[in-house]
């Protein structure tokens, strides 16, 4: 891990505008991580993550700021919601299941690297596979069909299209059980039952993109990928916990669901504070897991958790509201910008969408002043007002007509919101 705290603060600040504090935060705990793997291996044991829990209104950026960093560092990484989770004895997922789909996780990933690695080696197996399945459905047709036409057509790129019936593993459909861990039948007897094969009808793509998966999963050490996969859950997971305040009772409150949700926070307890937890691919250890917890703590407050999750995130950080300033630089600023999104997808149809500053400053004008007069959700409002203002040009919008350029400003937003008698009817856009 080659970042510095300073360069991961600068890559987070590419998408997410503001909470400096927050960045801050994650990414001294980061790179902790990479200065801990460089300590000699008696002081590393004693060393844990230091979890984080943030405070804030919804869409100021919390899962964002989690899901990026996990993605900057390819670290196995899971958002989960705790209002998922109940305490043992309730129906519902038990809080482990956190740790198997981490851990299902980090094998996809492992897997998908060490695919690639040996997709050269495979091609020719691939290749000769396709040209088998193409000619055979060919030859359905045409008994006089050639194998060496129909290698030349493949490698030209001409056929990818074409769609063609070929012989695929079938793999076995997992049933979940309610509290517990996902339960496959095929894996149960895997190796002790024969592998089945379906014909399935395709594009010679789609079958170009399962045969090297197979072929691949062929040569690939099913032992060396889970062993890698939980070393990296177990050194460079990530898991982040949203929604933690309502699995926490009301301030001075008491219901029938308090006891449950305190049952959650006990049964969360031990994972994060360090445990093993059984999964079909080994043994996990939870101790060096970086977990990160969010929540609005709109009725409830961090203090009112059991003290001893309490203890287990020493990090605490504040997000701020988002201002008029923030909106701005998030609709146009931000790699990959609200209003970049919608310039490209009404591209496709040939409109080519130009927005003036003063338009901008409108928006984001009717983002402060929707989130304070109705429910406050953050940037998520943004797309909202983007929806109702581009509605009548998404919806005329054909592609069957030359570029057309549309500009807007000011007065096309405020014809939009004040004209139609739409300026505050946004609630069909809001989830």
């Amino acid at each position: 891990m080659d970042y510095t705290p300073r360069q991961i603060v600068e890559e987070l600040d590419k998408y997410i505008i503001g909470q400096d504090k927050a960045k801050r935060a994650v990414a001294i705990a980061l790179r902790n991580r990479y200065r801990r793997s460089r300590l000699p291996k008696e002081l590393r044991e004693e060393i844990t993550p230091k979890n984080i829990i943030m405070r804030g209104p919804t869409g100021v950026g919390k899962t964002e700021i989690a899901r990026r960093l996990a993605k900057l560092v390819k670290a196995p990484f899971i958002k989960i919601e705790a209002t998922k989770y109940t305490e043992v004895g309730y129906v519902g997922r038990d809080v482990e299941s956190m740790i198997r789909d981490l851990v299902e996780v980090s094998v996809r990933m492992v897997k998908d690297e060490q695919a690639h690695e040996v997709e050269q080696k495979v091609a020719p197996t691939v290749e000769a596979r396709l040209v088998d399945a193409i000619t055979d459905t060919r030859r359905a047709v045409d008994i006089q069909t050639s194998k060496d036409t129909v290698l030349e057509e493949l490698r030209s790129g001409k056929i990818e299209n074409e769609t063609i019936e070929v012989s695929v593993l079938d793999t076995p459909k997992p049933m979940l059980a309610v509290g517990g861990p996902e339960i496959s039948l095929g894996s149960m007897f895997d190796g002790m039952l024969p592998q089945r094969r379906n014909y399935r009808k395709m594009s010679v793509a789609r079958a170009r993109e399962i045969i090297t998966a197979e072929e691949c999963d062929k040569i690939i050490d099913k032992d060396n990928v889970s062993a890698e996969a939980i070393r990296r859950a177990e050194e460079e997971g990530i898991i982040f916990i949203d929604e933690i305040d309502k699995i926490i009772g009301g301030a001075g409150g008491s219901n029938n669901q308090d006891v449950s949700r305190e049952g959650v926070q006990r049964d969360i307890l031990p994972i994060v504070e360090g445990s093993t937890v059984s999964t079909k691919y080994g043994n996990v250890k939870t101790d060096f897991i970086l977990f990160i917890a969010s929540g609005a703590f709109h009725v409830s407050n961090i203090e009112d958790m059991i003290p001893e999750l309490q203890g287990r995130f020493p990090i605490r950080v504040e997000l701020e509201n988002l201002v008029k300033e923030d909106f701005k630089r998030i609709l146009s600023e931000t790699k990959n910008s609200v209003i970049l999104q919608y310039q490209s997808i009404l591209k496709v149809d040939n409109i080519d969408l130009k927005f003036k500053e003063d338009a901008i400053d409108e928006i984001a004008d009717l983002a402060v002043t929707e989130n304070e007069t109705s429910e406050n959700i953050g940037a998520r409002r943004l797309h909202t007002i983007m929806e109702t203002l581009l509605e009548d040009i998404s919806f005329n919008a054909s592609g069957n007509h030359p570029m057309l350029e549309v500009v807007v400003d000011r007065t096309y937003v405020q014809n939009a919101f004040n004209a139609t008698k739409k300026k505050y009817d946004l609630k069909k856009f809001v989830l």
